[in-house]
């Protein structure tokens, strides 16, 4: 048997129907997903209050959480982009704490959205995208010919100018807290449906120089998330041994 076998051919044998009802029930629930408003671009992105409730149990989320490198260029709805922000590190508390935490409280990782014609920073205390640049930059957020198209990246940056440990562990810390939000963010995508992938080749000067990053501000890790390409993924190749 050759080594290399089509997914859609190892599909149409039958020995993975129930993966593939799997998928198709995960694509469905995406699709419903985009029921809300569309997402229109500008200085400012007024974000929805969070959807609190719904999305399926954490263990079955655990069960299924994945990386996806193959995406479609469909755009995320506003109330899913909400959702995905306030998920990765939006407030939850009266207190102004978050969904992700930070030693400390430092409260030091700053996510920044790449859309398809510009960057933005969220801002959880106003609910808002504040755009830093207009355009589309996509392709500083990775090496990988999927980050040019897929419609949602996020770039995370450590302002270690708010952490408030020792100096001699201020990186390591800074890393651990990206990592809670990228958690988040895998957890949310695939309760809803949703794919995503965590990076670190991207191209962190031409980053660093595009948001305009002051002293100990700096570009750790990249995030991609959006509707699987279901077609691409079956198309792929898969090695049998």
């Amino acid at each position: 048997m050759n080594p290399v076998m089509n997914r859609r051919n190892f599909v149409a044998t039958g020995a993975v129907v129930a993966v593939a009802g799997l998928s198709g029930n995960m694509n469905e629930m995406a699709q419903g997903a985009t029921a809300s408003v569309t997402v229109q671009e500008g200085a400012k992105i007024a974000l929805l209050p969070p959807n609190q409730e719904g999305g399926m149990p954490l263990q079955e989320a655990l069960a299924k959480r994945k990386t996806t490198r193959l995406y479609q260029e469909k755009m995320l709805d506003l109330q899913t982009l909400s959702d995905l922000l306030w998920s990765a590190n939006g407030i939850n508390r009266a207190d102004g704490r978050r969904t992700a935490p930070s030693a400390l409280n430092s409260q030091e990782i700053l996510p920044y959205v790449m859309l398809k014609n510009g960057v933005y920073r969220y801002l959880p205390t106003e609910n808002v995208l504040e755009r830093v640049a207009e355009g589309d930059f996509r392709k500083l957020a990775g090496n990988q010919e999927y980050t040019h198209t897929a419609p949602v990246t996020l770039i995370y940056v450590a302002d270690l100018n708010l952490s408030k440990v020792s100096p001699e562990t201020v990186d390591t810390y800074a890393a651990v807290n990206c990592g809670f939000v990228g958690q988040n963010i895998y957890l949310f995508a695939t309760s809803v449906g949703l794919a995503s992938v965590f990076r670190g080749s991207i191209d962190r000067p031409a980053l660093t120089k595009l948001l305009k990053l002051a002293a100990r501000q700096v570009v750790l890790y990249a995030q991609t998330v959006g509707f699987a390409d279901e077609e691409k993924v079956m198309a792929s190749p898969i090695r049998l041994k």
